[in-house]
């Protein structure tokens, strides 16, 4: 090899190294994929949001049977608070109004029947001394037996009032928006009957879609 020839490829590695080290040049296609990918990003981040949350029909059945009332708060009904406690409040307040008049009752009744004096259920109420037997019996069983309705009805409403918490947790969750739409239709058909045969008749379907 010549001397030139040795001078000259030293010449071209020299230059072709620094071509080599140097960073890679990206192309148009390439810078355009990029930023492609970093707008799309934050639309990723926004389709991940997290659905609302609603607390569990159980759970919520088990606060009101704990306390009357807490389902209803759990479900953001407070409003129905005040409802719950005045009827079951207004219940309890009219059975220990009953009770309190049996028990009047009870004992004129049993003073004045065959002459107790033991008196075992207390004292004659003034107001009742001078009614006779008869009536103290049939007011005394009728006290009774509403006192014993009423303790039934404050049972219903502290039921109904778990029910409604309940009910309302399960219901919560469906989509009740004005997109919903409501589709019937009407098809022809025909159906067997015994003895006649083929009878026509006609088939209502009703379809709820958004």
């Amino acid at each position: 090899m010549t001397p030139f020839k040795v001078l000259f490829t030293i010449a071209v590695i020299l230059c072709a190294e620094p071509i080599l080290a140097q960073k890679p040049v990206m192309s148009p296609i390439d810078v355009k994929a990029d930023s492609v990918e970093k707008v799309a990003e934050p639309k990723a981040e926004k389709d991940s949001v997290i659905a609302p949350q609603f607390p569990d029909p159980k759970m919520v059945m088990r606060r009101s049977l704990i306390i009357p009332g807490w389902g209803q708060v759990t479900n953001k009904q407070a409003w129905k608070v005040p409802f719950v406690y005045g009827l079951i409040g207004g219940l309890s307040y009219y059975s220990f109004h009953l009770t309190g008049q049996y028990h009047d009752y009870r004992a004129a009744y049993y003073n004045l029947a065959s002459g107790n004096t033991d008196f075992k259920f207390g004292p004659t109420p003034a107001y009742l001394a001078n009614t006779n037997v008869s009536s103290l019996q049939d007011q005394r069983d009728f006290l009774r037996n509403r006192r014993d309705f009423i303790y039934i009805t404050i049972g219903l409403a502290y039921l109904l009032n778990v029910v409604d918490a309940y009910v309302f947790a399960h219901l919560r969750p469906f989509d009740v928006s004005d997109d919903l739409s409501l589709s019937p239709a009407i098809k022809s058909n025909t159906f067997y009957a015994g003895g006649i045969g083929e009878v026509p008749a006609l088939t209502l379907s009703i379809n709820f879609s958004r």
